[in-house]
């Protein structure tokens, strides 16, 4: 049953999503006006309802939903690569997670939602306000409390923590190993992000020198399947390159070995 505080969105006949969070009270949805958000508590999910004479579908956003329909700034990490990162980055409940690049905050989230209810995900951002946006997506997300966002250069700032995960999405990520290995558990997973071939190299280059292990490097493509009345076909559009992944897994040193 749906129950105050949901974020839930709002499918109408064109498949076009309108978001709230439950409440007993008029809510203001844009592109819909005014909405009595009590009339959805104690819904179940997936429910029908009709709202100014038009039929909608009520459903609790997931993440994959709330990934598509984030307020956006800078270019997020797509849902196809969060979720390789998460996999290969074998997040589950209770892991902490260093991460650099906020963006829109689109990664953050899915990482929030890997380690929920007891993890934590420590966000390390250049420039406050380039964190504007992402700060508001997590807040509606309903994981802030798990997230400890703050500001400084990932390639030397101290976060006072160990960590059991690294995800940096940045321009070059090569230049923060040697700090972020500081707090990167002995097998550890660390995940790279970069957009282009020649910077492939230089972060795969720069695992392989520290002793990093199992490392990969491969991308992500996504194509839709047109299902129609009497034919099925691929679609003409695909969600091709959107990024580079790399990952390794840290090896244990000497002073971790003797110990």
């Amino acid at each position: 049953m749906l129950g105050e505080g949901d974020p839930v969105y709002l499918l109408d006949d064109r498949g076009k999503r309108y978001w709230l969070r439950v409440q007993s009270d008029m809510v203001k949805v844009q592109g819909l006006g005014v909405v009595d958000a009590g009339r959805l508590i104690g819904l179940e999910d997936g429910s029908s309802v009709k709202i100014a004479g038009r039929e909608f579908f009520v459903f609790r956003g997931g993440l994959i939903e709330q990934m598509d329909s984030l307020d956006r700034g800078p270019q997020i990490i797509t849902a196809k690569d969060a979720a390789t990162m998460i996999f290969h980055l074998d997040l589950k409940a209770g892991d902490v997670v260093l991460e650099a690049g906020v963006g829109s905050g689109a990664l953050t989230i899915a990482l929030l939602h890997a380690v929920t209810p007891t993890g934590r995900v420590i966000t390390v951002e250049l420039r406050e306000e380039f964190a504007q946006k992402a700060r508001r997506n997590v807040e509606r997300s309903g994981l802030a409390p798990l997230w400890d966002l703050r500001f400084g250069d990932i390639k030397e700032v101290d976060v006072e923590a160990r960590v059991d995960a690294v995800a940096l999405d940045m321009p070059d990520p090569w230049l923060a190993l040697d700090n972020v290995g500081r707090f990167l558990r002995p097998g550890g997973r660390f995940a790279g992000y970069v957009p282009n071939a020649n910077q492939v190299a230089d972060l795969v280059n720069g695992l392989r020198e520290r002793g990093y292990q199992e490392v990969v490097a491969f991308e992500n493509i996504q194509r839709a399947i047109e299902v129609h009345p009497g034919g099925v076909r691929p679609s003409y559009d695909n969600l091709g390159h959107t990024g580079y992944l790399v990952f390794g897994r840290k090896t244990a040193d000497e002073k971790t070995e003797r110990a």
